[in-house]
């Protein structure tokens, strides 16, 4: 667990700063462009020209306003048009398509989109779904100018290493993380706010490790501390070390308990106990041990169909049990 999560929390925690810090610049001149969104509506955030990505930029848009109705699923698919993949979306009938790569002007997509009729305009007024807004459509023209270029979602993509920004008058990065940080900031104008003090560093950790705010003793240690290292080895302390360990381990644990609808009564009517509490314990053992993610992923998924599986195995895949319910 060491090292390697020590980096990355650090690291996350300058990253973290950074955000606020972007986000207070941008509250402090420009309104947010989320604040005047209607529900359902995405914020065209590639204006400075930049090459647009299918899966950042225009997937958000077709899933929540297109896809029910021409998307993969059979049962509620219209017109026989599927907008989810590439081959589908340009397939060619009666000498149009959807979408033409590089002409959107000839696509029956952004036709579509921006029609006034309310017979023609898609999705229809009385699908439910909110209108595509003109900052929208222009990502999807722009999208489609620029080839219609699909992307596979991104938890199937391999993993890759991105290249590390150069550090051209940089004395603020202090490592790799960092420069991508600070080659974002700079994109956007801005420049990094001054170090937090070493009380609200502490605080910061304490809470993004353990959901807690250090103890008075806990901050006097640390404060008292003036060795090189002191941040570094506190990281340590809360990821290695009991109490902390285990404390991370539930905070880490709480929202995959959420997501899995954890609860240690049935609700709704009775609300009568069940004993499920083996399955709450596994999680929590699961993050404290640092058990491999593909481990932690088969044995909730199918612990009872591997060889010979332990009682272990067996509570863990109980978390079936609480979809169910």
């Amino acid at each position: 667990m060491g090292s390697v999560i020590q980096r990355i929390v650090v690291s996350s925690i300058s990253i973290l700063g950074a955000a606020l810090w972007i986000a207070d610049a941008a509250a402090s001149s420009d309104p947010d462009p989320a604040s005047t969104l209607r529900p359902g509506e995405t914020v065209a955030g590639t204006a400075d020209g930049t090459p647009l990505r299918f899966g950042r930029d225009i997937r958000p848009i077709l899933s929540d306003r297109c896809f029910l109705c021409h998307g993969p699923d059979a049962a509620t698919q219209m017109a026989d048009l599927r907008l989810d993949s590439f081959e589908a979306a340009t397939r060619v009938v009666d000498g149009l398509a959807a979408i033409v790569p590089g002409n959107p002007e000839a696509s029956l997509l952004f036709e579509r989109i921006t029609a006034v009729d309310p017979h023609d305009v898609m999705p229809p007024p009385d699908s439910g779904k909110i209108a595509i807004s003109e900052s929208e459509a222009e990502l999807i023209r722009r999208w489609i100018e620029e080839g219609a270029e699909y992307e596979d979602h991104w938890a199937f993509e391999p993993l890759q290493a991105p290249v590390v920004p150069l550090a051209i008058d940089d004395d603020w990065s202090r490592n790799d993380i960092d420069r991508f940080t600070m080659r974002r900031l700079r994109e956007s104008g801005l420049e990094p706010a001054a170090e937090a003090d070493r009380a609200t560093l502490a605080r910061r950790v304490h809470f993004d490790l353990t959901g807690l705010p250090p103890t008075p003793a806990e901050l006097d240690d640390f404060l008292t501390d003036t060795s090189d290292d002191a941040y570094e080895r506190l990281v340590d302390r809360l990821l290695t070390e009991e109490p902390y360990r285990t404390r991370l381990a539930e905070r880490m644990a709480t929202p995959w308990l959420d997501l899995a609808r954890f609860a240690d009564t049935s609700g709704i009517h009775m609300d009568a106990g069940r004993q499920i509490w083996p399955y709450r314990d596994w999680v929590l053992n699961a993050f404290r041990e640092n058990m491999p993610f593909d481990q932690f992923t088969i044995e909730q998924l199918a612990g009872d169909l591997l060889p010979d599986p332990t009682i272990a195995q067996l509570a863990r895949t109980r978390s079936h049990y609480l979809e169910s319910q």
